[in-house]
């Protein structure tokens, strides 16, 4: 078990070392005119008090991706204080070039099973006329250039979906914890050059920042066409190349950061909502990959001391614990590697990265109660609202 983690791990390594080295990324335009179209940046939010304030402020701070553009607050029928902190936001926020408009998505139609932001979504496009649409998570802080660099890029490329896998931000110590395991094992399992690639089936986009063409997004039947999909960002991802749209996936580290979880309870409910569906439903590929993050973050924290107790224990054989130690050893070893690497890499700090083993162990759990949630419709919840 301590040398299958320690391949584990170097694969993880070497893989993700691959895939990054080639990646694309955003790049920073040269000076020049802004490009005669426009935009719409579409913020759904749903008891986002605790965020809309800084992400609308961030989004109004930018500079003028191009000649005209405006900014969509939906809520979608908060029961906090969105509504009256976006208002006071875009107030505080009245010298910015863009408009702002609040739109009250309503309740859902009667009859329909409508998930997740895709509602808010649908009721924002139904007053967007812009070229371009953005959709972006209230949990997004946008660096002033975004915008301008995205839709430029975007333009160029002729994507009819670019979208930014952002820098991930923790705060709570469960973030800490689980999110640089869950950014490796995305980074792994949906490789950007293959998602990039329109000769290959591999789709891929981070729903925090999708920038859509407004007549591909309609030509595929927007958000209203997946109005049941839970991860509707992958769905939309899939869509697009399967119809024959350009898809461009790339990372926009130094331009968009996201703090996805505020706390233990919403990054189990977040990742217990996704994970199953993220593995294709598919049951064992679901719990064999939770099994195998156990195996190669959280083993070697239990096997090294264990191989000490053993050692004083049980003296003979002592090369086979002293084998066991040392193998137990490297591959804490390499968790901190697989941290430093993501330290040079994304500017994600060492943090409790010696809590990997237990972020292992939480990953672990997320796995088999995905299934049953996904499966069953019991506790499978998006910001307490009901999946099923």
């Amino acid at each position: 078990m301590a040398a299958a983690a320690c391949i584990g791990l170097l694969i993880l390594q070497l893989g993700l070392q691959q895939v990054f080295a080639v990646a694309p990324k955003l790049q920073t335009p040269p000076d020049a005119a802004l490009p005669s179209t426009s935009l719409s940046v579409v913020i759904p939010a749903y008891n986002e008090a605790a965020n809309i304030g800084a992400c609308l402020a961030a989004v109004l701070s930018s500079e003028s991706p191009c000649s005209s553009w405006e900014v969509l607050v939906v809520d979608d029928d908060s029961s906090d204080a969105t509504t009256e902190l976006a208002l006071r936001t875009a107030d505080e926020q009245g010298a910015s070039a863009a408009e702002v408009h609040l739109v009250q998505a309503g309740p859902r139609p009667d009859g329909e099973r409508w998930v997740g932001k895709n509602w808010a979504c649908t009721r924002a496009m139904e007053q967007v006329s812009s070229s371009w649409v953005l959709f972006i998570d209230a949990d997004v802080r946008l660096k002033p250039d975004a915008l301008r660099r995205a839709l430029a890029q975007a333009i160029d490329e002729e994507a009819d979906l670019f979208s930014l896998a952002p820098r991930l931000v923790c705060g709570c110590l469960a973030e800490w914890m689980v999110q640089p395991i869950m950014a490796s094992l995305l980074g792994l399992g949906f490789p950007i050059v293959a998602a990039n690639d329109p000769a290959l089936s591999v789709a891929f986009a981070a729903g925090p920042f999708m920038l859509f063409r407004r007549r591909s997004y309609d030509a595929i039947g927007g958000h209203r066409a997946l109005a049941a999909e839970v991860v509707e960002d992958l769905a939309l991802a899939r869509r697009i190349k399967a119809e024959g749209y350009r898809l461009r996936y790339l990372l926009g580290v130094d331009a968009v950061d996201l703090r996805m979880y505020a706390d233990l309870a919403s990054l189990w409910e977040g990742w217990t909502k996704n994970w199953f569906l993220g593995l294709d439903r598919d049951p064992l590929r679901a719990l064999g990959a939770a099994a195998v993050v156990v195996l190669m973050f959280s083993t070697p924290w239990l096997l090294a001391p264990a191989a000490v107790v053993l050692r004083l224990v049980l003296p003979e054989p002592a090369g086979l614990w002293s084998a066991l130690l040392a193998l137990a050893l490297l591959a804490i070893v390499q968790q901190l590697v697989l941290r430093l690497w993501n330290r040079h890499r994304f500017a994600v700090p060492l943090t409790h990265w010696w809590l990997m083993g237990a972020g292992g162990l939480l990953v672990g759990a997320i796995g088999p109660v995905s299934v049953w949630r996904t499966l069953t419709g019991r506790g499978w919840t998006w910001k307490g609202r009901q999946l099923a």
